[in-house]
């Protein structure tokens, strides 16, 4: 089979030939121009099968980036895998936020890391920062903890539920993308091949996560610590909420490339750090 031939088998499969190109660039480790100014190239036979199976898991809706393996989030080549939610390009907009608020801070945290996207791109781009990173999944740590070492980068990594599992530890910068999908969302539908518990928070409360996070934030901080996260286009004033009732100050909001309130950010008044 030639590289013209398996872009029309993905053609007639229904699979975007962007995606297909993808696919056929990561099995022959050829770019997309050069599987174009060759498309009379045969794959081999195990390529072959491989490209038929992707191009199978791709019809049925399995997301490019589980089919490949990879993806990349701030220019940083990713692994994941089904256990861990794809890094999205707006998340970028907390790694840059973050990196604006972090002053001397030297003591870092990524609450529910996923993938590591986070924590691996403030520990490239931040090498002062001492990064830890927590997920409830040993799966996703597990994701994460590839990435950090085929980065080179040290980040801590810790399991258990959101502050559980840094005990007594103190930090002056937090980032988070928890959980904030309502349940009846229409989005979800087109989800369903990516971990439910990494989008939505369970339950009829769609900030049950945010509650945790913040609400629990001031005994695991130092005085004037930053705390960003990632929310829904319609949270972000509950999100001030509860940052002025958990004592933060300064709650600031960022908007994504399409317009929408993507990001919040608060700084713990000083005063309300608990000793």
């Amino acid at each position: 089979m030639q590289v013209r031939q398996a872009l029309e088998l993905a053609r007639a499969a229904g699979v975007d030939r962007l995606d297909a190109q993808w696919l056929l660039g990561h099995l022959m480790k050829r770019d997309r121009a050069a599987l174009l100014a060759h498309d009379d190239v045969a794959l081999g036979d195990s390529q072959a099968a491989a490209f038929h199976d992707g191009i199978a898991r791709r019809a049925a809706g399995e997301p490019l980036a589980y089919v490949i393996g990879y993806t990349h989030f701030r220019g940083l080549e990713l692994a994941v895998s089904p256990a861990v939610l794809i890094p999205r390009p707006e998340t970028e907009l907390m790694v840059e936020w973050a990196l604006q608020l972090r002053g001397v801070t030297v003591d870092a945290i990524d609450l529910g890391t996923g993938s590591g996207a986070v924590a691996i791109a403030l520990a490239s781009e931040a090498p002062d920062l001492r990064m830890t990173a927590t997920d409830l999944s040993q799966e996703a740590l597990q994701v994460a903890r590839g990435n950090a070492t085929a980065h080179g980068l040290r980040v801590e990594f810790a399991q258990g539920p959101w502050w559980a599992a840094v005990p007594c530890r103190r930090f002056g910068l937090v980032v988070s993308n928890p959980p904030y999908v309502a349940a009846g969302d229409p989005h979800l539908a087109g989800l369903s091949h990516e971990p439910g518990v990494a989008l939505t928070p369970g339950g009829e409360d769609d900030l049950a996560a945010f509650r945790e996070l913040i609400g629990g934030a001031s005994p695991h901080l130092l005085p004037g610590a930053w705390m960003l996260v990632e929310h829904g286009h319609d949270q972000a004033g509950a999100i001030e909420a509860l940052f002025l009732a958990a004592g933060f100050i300064d709650v600031q909001m960022r908007r994504d490339l399409a317009g929408l309130p993507r990001c919040s950010a608060a700084r713990l008044a000083a005063g309300d750090v608990n000793i």
